[in-house]
């Protein structure tokens, strides 16, 4: 800490005593016009950017004109392509080509870049899920070894790295960084708190249920408040309401609803933070040495097909069918996404908070006049599988991501560009525009402080202990886009009703198991799946892990705690 300190010092004596130098002018004028607030001092940006300006004229130096990086379509990845691009191209004399495409497009240009051995773009940001797929197949450059060794030149003395929140989740079982953070959001329950204060329907609800009306603890609260508007309250101001809100159709973003991660909010994985072990959230089960994946299927120890997961969905399809809009079942994840906001929906277990910049617009339905909200974010609630322990649910992580064996001078151009969208000088003015916060400093920063009642909880969760329970996929996955697709395709028929949820699971578990042995035939360069033999499941169903038996009761008396109440624990650095 006190080495960069002093760097940030030496920088700044540098830059104020000389005369300006090739991107100083520029440097000030988007410390001055752009990035504001900063946890840094406008001395201690210009320092960081004068660095980035020394290390952009190494590598024009080597001929380093332009670069090209992709990422998917989201707020804060629009901020970076519109503007952080030009202030980067503007400061350091290199351009930089951002792209903005689909989530799915991402996964599928990665994944034929990763096939072909030739990626077509300097640099990606993509889903930490990917960690587990990275670390095998040896085509991602190890970030950690890259630092130290050939990238040292280039990487910032400020960077920081111990002050990234989701620097555990690119981190790999070798203790070796493959990605690094660039945005993160995590999947929460999300209710209209104004609804739920209303004395006339909280006594109506406990006079039903005979609990109070508040922030479902299980799911069984959750599907009784769920039951409570659709069919009690039915109209609030003239309004048709529901008590729900998901989306069904079959597309891709059908596998991201469970792979995102409904599995494990039901409570079918494991105990283990960041994922389950020895089984994880999609219900695969990897060798005592958390190397090679051993299963999917019950029958080889693995949870995909178990009580557990059938039960999370045939909860997700009997929901939607009752409670959430009819449209629901034919929208997909963008389309969904807008619904709450128009201001019939009750509550939404299943909600991404990289939805909190579109919520809190003024003028929707579910803002207050003052731009405060009239609903609030709170972690989900737990399934009757779920036990301490377990991973509560869903963050994405989005993290810059460079292949092995490419152009070094521009492969570096690209780690100058990851580093400067991340940088202090930058980061806190893309968290209050994206509400997607990477930095620990950012988070208790006084910005954040002062923005936090618009946000409804997004602050006070970040700041709490409840954060770490929500995590991206694990390295138990083997190769993620091989894996995804095989989700939306057999959830789908469930939806449908043209297969049950047991066989839709059953057909899901076996096609896992199938994929993992062409992997393991095929080979990887390390920690390929081994599979297990298949044998009778009641060798693997069990009730002190995962696969867990099925339960004599699977929906206990709900349980709800009162916003206030959880506020008032996260406060005192409890996650409940």
């Amino acid at each position: 800490m006190k080495m960069r300190h002093t760097v940030l010092a030496l920088a700044v004596a540098g830059v104020l005593a000389g005369p300006a130098q090739a991107g100083e002018a520029e440097a000030k004028k988007w410390i001055d016009s752009e990035f504001q607030p900063s946890t840094l001092s406008k001395e201690q940006q210009l320092a960081e950017l004068q660095w980035f300006i020394d290390a952009a004229k190494k590598l024009q130096a080597k001929g380093v004109k332009e670069i090209a990086v992709v990422s998917e379509t989201i707020t804060t990845h629009e901020y970076e392509s519109k503007t952080l691009a030009k202030a980067f191209t503007e400061i350091t004399g290199i351009t930089v080509k951002h792209d903005l495409i689909q989530e799915g497009d991402v996964v599928e240009k990665l994944q034929t870049s990763m096939q072909s051995g030739k990626s077509i773009y300097d640099g990606w940001i993509s889903d930490s899920d990917l960690i587990g797929t990275h670390y095998r197949y040896g085509k991602i450059m190890n970030l950690s070894d890259y630092m130290a060794g050939e990238g040292k030149d280039y990487t910032n003395p400020g960077l920081d790295l111990k002050d990234f929140i989701g620097i555990s989740f690119t981190t790999a079982p070798d203790g070796k960084v493959y990605q690094l953070p660039d945005q993160q959001f995590a999947n929460l329950y999300w209710f209209r708190a104004d609804w739920f204060a209303r004395k006339d329907l909280q006594d109506q609800f406990k006079a039903k249920y005979g609990y109070d009306l508040g922030v479902p603890l299980n799911w069984s609260a959750y599907e009784d408040i769920a039951q409570f508007f659709s069919e009690d309250v039915k109209e609030i101001d003239g309004k048709k309401v529901y008590g729900h809100m998901d989306y069904g159709k079959k597309d891709p973003s059908l596998g991201w609803r469970f792979t995102d991660a409904w599995l494990s909010m039901a409570g079918t994985a494991d105990k283990g933070i960041p994922n389950g072990f020895p089984v994880d959230e999609w219900g695969i089960r990897v060798a005592e040495d958390r190397c090679a994946p051993v299963g999917a299927s019950v029958a080889r120890g693995g949870a995909a097909n178990s009580p557990a997961a059938v039960y999370a969905l045939t909860k997700y399809v009997d929901w939607m069918k009752k409670y959430a809009p009819k449209e629901a079942t034919g929208m997909t994840f963008g389309e969904a996404g807008p619904v709450p906001a128009q201001g019939q929906i009750a509550q939404q277990i299943f909600w991404y908070t990289a939805f909190t910049a579109d919520m809190t617009k003024a003028g929707l339905p579910v803002v207050n006049a003052d731009g405060t909200p009239k609903w609030r974010m709170a972690p989900g609630p737990n399934g009757p599988y779920w036990k301490d322990g377990m991973q509560n649910g869903y963050q994405d992580v989005g993290s810059w991501t460079f292949f092995k064996d490419q152009d070094p001078n521009r492969t570096a151009a690209a780690w100058l560009y990851a580093q400067f969208v991340t940088s202090k000088t930058a980061s806190l003015k893309k968290t209050l525009v994206g509400l997607t916060p990477i930095r620990e400093s950012d988070i208790q920063s006084q910005a954040m402080t002062e923005l936090a009642p618009k946000l409804g909880g997004l602050v006070e969760f970040y700041r709490s202990p409840a954060r770490v329970a929500w995590t991206p996929t694990g390295a138990n996955v083997p190769d993620y886009p091989k894996l995804a697709q095989l989700w939306w395709k057999n959830v789908a028929q469930a939806v449908t009703g043209e297969k049950t949820p047991q066989a839709a699971m059953d057909n899901l578990a076996d096609e896992m198991d199938q994929v993992m042995a062409r992997l393991e035939r095929a080979g990887m360069a390390r920690c390929a799946p081994k599979l297990n033999a298949k044998s009778d499941t009641a060798k693997w169903l069990s009730d002190t892990g995962a696969p867990w038996k099925k339960l004599a009761n699977e929906k206990p008396k709900g349980e709800t705690i009162a916003y206030a109440t959880l506020l008032a624990a996260w406060k005192a650095g409890k996650a409940r």
